[in-house]
């Protein structure tokens, strides 16, 4: 690979002997990942039923390597939101921040929405999730990986840190920063990285991450934690910016990174004035890790972690939701409860009964469906929440047969089933809804989400 000789003699001078390991690595295949969604899957099951040739990442108990030529996005069990394909490397920060059941956590540059897709699946459904990004046009690809997942807890906002600041103080139990950065860990990845490398690039994001992490610190309550990770070695972006930080905080802590999962420790040598405390952090190298360039710090705030209470949510005006709570009695096994609003005539179910006013929003909680003229029109987004034992009407598709490569691209199709509204499945697992008439499904597949 060729690289610009400023950045070949910065690596030369960090790495020492090293570095001749490094530049090789990164004329080497890069790898490739994917993670088992455990809202929807075990990594066992998975494992059992997929035709990759898996293996397991060392720091992600989720994660798995495939291999190059293989495409697991063409599966229908990445349709059914079994998986999300993500670089081994960027798996880390959520994969050891300690999210639990309940928790209300932010992923503050949030998309395409690894990492919150992580984190949601370790809330299991409980808690609050805040899955937030700066872009407008990077938030779409956010609401469908969130979507895709099966995630009913989650609010996809687009705002700037510091108004989140503003709106939720002392808020959060975890936070996750991936922050922006210069890229260089993505070198092998990414050669378009290299092009637009430049050493005032660094210095741009510094500014950057120097605000995101001090507003995120003012959203964490006491006793919660955050991740900060980038994908760059630049230790003006890492250990400086985790230095300056606890210097001007002294009521954080570092935690640290357990090396036994194949991070190296952190460089506090890089710093002018770092503390043996920055070797909590880890770095995964290309030479040394099975995936791309990354660093994490874990970071604890001092006091006691309030206790999470259950909102008074109101009950929801069940005259007014008639055509929806109707198709809820007709079509599923379970009932829907919470804090529902109405959006023009889109239905969302909102986790916590959580305040969003004055919030720019992409989505605003769980979309149900639409509420028509005397009926109600259920949302690929509810599909994907739900399990075949939640709906009384279920067509399954073994994953070879024609018929769900019909429906992933949109065709309708003769089909034996109840006339009405159906759970369509591959081998179980929720795709989307159809709706029967006479034994002919017309297909309610999402338009944007069709196979190619």
């Amino acid at each position: 690979m060729k690289l610009p000789e400023e950045y070949k003699e910065k690596m030369i001078r960090l790495l020492g002997d090293e570095s001749a390991d490094y530049f090789k690595s990164l004329d080497e295949p890069r790898v490739y990942g994917l993670r088992a969604n455990t809202l929807k899957i075990t990594p066992e099951e998975l494992d059992r039923i997929t035709e990759f040739r898996l293996s397991p990442v060392k720091w992600c108990k989720e994660g798995f390597y495939f291999d190059g030529d293989e495409r697991p996005s063409k599966s229908p069990l990445y349709y059914a939101g079994l998986y999300y394909i993500q670089e081994p490397s960027a798996m880390c920060a959520a994969a050891l921040l300690p999210i639990s059941p309940g928790d209300k956590v932010l992923d503050l540059c949030a998309a395409p929405g690894g990492k919150s897709t992580q984190a949601a699946a370790k809330l299991c459904g409980e808690g609050l999730l805040i899955t937030n990004d700066i872009s407008a046009s990077r938030c779409r690809a956010l609401v469908k990986n969130i979507e895709l997942s099966g995630v009913s807890n989650a609010i996809v906002s687009n705002e700037t840190p510091e108004r989140l600041r503003e709106k939720f103080p002392h808020f959060f139990d975890k936070i996750i920063i991936d922050a922006p950065c210069s890229g260089e860990g993505m070198f092998r990845k990414d050669r378009e990285a290299v092009k637009s490398w430049g050493k005032h690039k660094t210095e741009m994001c510094v500014e950057l991450q120097r605000s995101i992490i001090k507003n995120a610190a003012e959203m964490l309550a006491e006793g919660g934690i955050m991740s900060y990770s980038t994908c760059t070695f630049a230790p003006e972006e890492n250990e400086a910016i985790i230095q300056e930080f606890l210097d001007n905080h002294t009521d954080f802590s570092l935690i640290e990174a357990d090396k036994s999962l194949g991070f190296e420790r952190g460089r506090p040598e890089w710093t002018a004035n770092g503390s043996a405390e920055l070797e909590k952090c880890g770095r995964l190298f290309p030479h040394k890790a099975s995936g791309e360039g990354h660093f994490i710090a874990l970071l604890k705030k001092s006091g006691e972690r309030p206790e999470n209470k259950p909102d008074n949510v109101p009950a929801p005006n069940k005259k007014f939701l008639k055509d929806f709570f109707d198709f809820c009695r007709e079509y599923l096994n379970i009932s829907i409860e919470g804090h529902f609003e109405v959006h023009g005539t889109s239905l969302f179910r909102i986790p916590m009964g959580t305040d969003l006013k004055g919030i720019r929003l992409q989505r605003s909680g769980l979309y149900l469906g639409e509420l028509k003229k005397n009926r109600f029109e259920p949302a690929q987004a509810f599909a994907m929440t739900l399990k075949p034992e939640n709906v009384k009407n279920t067509v399954s598709f073994p994953i070879k047969s024609r018929d769900v490569m019909r429906y992933l691209k949109g065709e309708s199709f003769e089909v034996s089933a109840n006339d009405g509204w159906n759970l369509v499945c591959v081998d179980k697992y929720p795709l989307g809804w159809g709706k029967v008439i006479k034994g002919r499904m017309k297909n309610k597949y999402l338009q944007s989400w069709l196979m190619q």
